[in-house]
């Protein structure tokens, strides 16, 4: 029986996927590059859209990471779901508490008006 490429062997042994350094020295490029975007972009008030931009490079980087150097590409299919699965989860919950901050946005302007010390 063949194994493939997602399968290895239950024979106690390490299966490491070994990943050639020009792709993990593109990555790390990527991301230096990603890096510098971030701060870029960080120089402009691009008013409701600063923290979307912010989470998307964010989320970019968090993809190449997983994908590369956490060897997720190569991996087993349901590990990727279950990342997947997560960071869907980590969308809602990021996304539900910023629909609650404009929900509150005029209780902090009066708190900053009935107090201009702090």
């Amino acid at each position: 029986m063949g194994h493939d490429s997602h399968e290895h062997a239950d024979d106690g042994q390490v299966h490491a996927h070994v990943m050639p350094k020009s792709v993990l020295v593109g990555v790390w490029l990527l991301l230096v590059v990603m890096t510098g975007l971030t701060v870029f972009s960080a120089q402009f008030h691009l008013g409701f859209l600063d923290m979307w931009v912010a989470m998307g490079i964010a989320t970019l980087k968090a993809v190449a990471v997983l994908l590369f150097f956490m060897h997720l590409l190569y991996d087993k299919p349901f590990h990727t779901f279950m990342v997947a699965a997560t960071m869907v989860f980590v969308f809602l919950f990021f996304g539900l508490s910023l629909l609650d901050t404009n929900a509150q946005q005029g209780q902090i302007e009066n708190y900053k008006i009935l107090n201009p010390k702090n």
